[in-house]
């Protein structure tokens, strides 16, 4: 049977994983170390690789199914690179689904058509044979794109051949998610206060130096890095917000770690920067890319999701005007960042048009009390309107 694909363990408190997708199909030949198949947990998604170069020659696990550490999924066979075949480690790419057609989603006759599974959707609501459409992808893999194109060409298959639904199951992370906003709303007394800020003089501090900072750093000055930084001196100043309730006791830290909220390939995941209080504005963007680079590619350790003192979320990047975000538990607060929109405000007796962003902390009122969490928000306010509050500590 080959070498056994086993389900490695990947944490203390991680006991089950859900299959996410083959990467390779069985009978294919892969170098040593490429990735095999993604797996998932309720925290983060890592990939198994290939013990040497071979074929995977059995699966017994699919996408979907979930299984527990120690489990074998698979079988491997080492084995000597075919003809041409470069033995080096090639990049990912999710197994091909079976080809949908008009038969119900079955392979076409030829059986040799490789359908990428957002195609074969498409190909199924489509009711369109594989056969109709050429495939762009790598090894002539049918994509999504493909069957648009075909589609926008031919107004005859642009329809859809019937109304239909998918039932897709729930993520590990996704399930996770759902667990812990629930479990906030029902164990935490939640409130929310908001607040406006004009960013006309965050905005020309970061065009004024975005150059050289770039130049140096090789990584673009964004606006979450004053963020962070106005965070860090409100904490300062009212430490409650970063205190948790254990039972009847509250704990301070003299510590900052700071979760900053970032969409991942898999749901939105919230990596912490440890130690705020110690980190530059540089180190504060380049953690802040490599987290935004790794969340994509689902690379993010369990390690660096646990834990943290306070969160910082922007809907903005999405379009948000306005909401108010949920707290992780077991932390008692969470700052809502949201789009920066021109609007006339009244200063200093004039009508004037500024690019101002509405923020929201949501806050646990167990542990805060609504004078902090207002005299908390005024300070995140006060500091981005006027940086150099953070310098001069006044």
């Amino acid at each position: 049977m080959g070498m056994e694909i086993k389900v490695p363990a990947v944490g203390e408190s991680i006991t089950e994983v859900q299959i996410g997708e083959w990467y390779i199909p069985e009978g294919e030949w892969v170098a040593a170390d490429t990735e095999i198949v993604g797996l998932e947990t309720d925290k983060a998604t890592f990939d198994v690789p290939a013990p040497a170069g071979g074929k995977v020659t059995r699966i017994l696990k699919k996408a979907g199914e979930t299984a527990v550490i120690g489990d074998v999924i698979g079988y491997f066979e080492e084995a000597e690179a075919p003809a041409g075949q470069p033995a080096e480690s090639k990049p990912k790419s999710p197994a091909p689904a079976p080809a949908a057609s008009e038969n119900g989603g079955r392979p076409s006759s030829s059986g040799e058509t490789k359908v990428m599974p957002s195609a074969a959707r498409e190909l199924s609501q489509r009711g369109l044979d594989p056969a109709q459409v050429p495939g762009s992808g790598p090894g002539g893999r049918i994509l999504k794109e493909d069957v648009m194109a075909i589609s926008a060409k031919d107004p005859t298959v642009s329809g859809y051949a019937q109304r239909s639904e998918e039932v897709v199951p729930l993520s590990p992370i996704r399930r996770r998610i759902a667990e812990r906003l629930v479990s906030a709303q029902h164990q935490a007394a939640l409130l929310t206060t908001f607040n406006e800020i004009d960013m006309s003089y965050v905005m020309a501090l970061r065009n004024q130096y975005k150059d050289s900072f770039l130049k140096k750093y090789n990584c673009k000055l964004g606006f979450m890095s004053f963020f962070v930084k106005a965070v860090l001196d409100g904490l300062n100043q009212v430490p409650q917000i970063s205190a948790i309730m254990r039972g009847n006791e509250l704990v301070y830290r003299n510590y900052y770690d700071i979760g900053v909220a970032i969409g991942g390939g898999k749901g939105l995941v919230v990596p912490v920067l440890r130690n705020v209080e110690r980190m530059s504005f540089a180190e504060i963007e380049l953690k802040i890319a490599e987290f935004a680079k790794r969340a994509g590619e689902n690379k993010i350790g369990l390690e660096e999701l646990e834990g943290g003192c306070f969160t910082i979320t922007n809907g903005g990047v999405y379009g948000s005007l306005l909401s108010t975000p949920i707290v992780n538990p077991p932390q008692s607060g969470v700052l809502g960042m949201h789009g920066i929109v021109e609007r006339p405000i009244a200063l200093n007796g004039q009508v004037v048009i500024r690019p101002m962003m509405y923020v929201a902390l949501t806050y646990d009122h167990r542990v805060v009390d609504g004078r902090e969490a207002v005299t908390f928000l005024r300070r995140i306010k006060e500091v981005i309107e006027d940086p150099a509050r953070m310098l001069m500590e006044i």
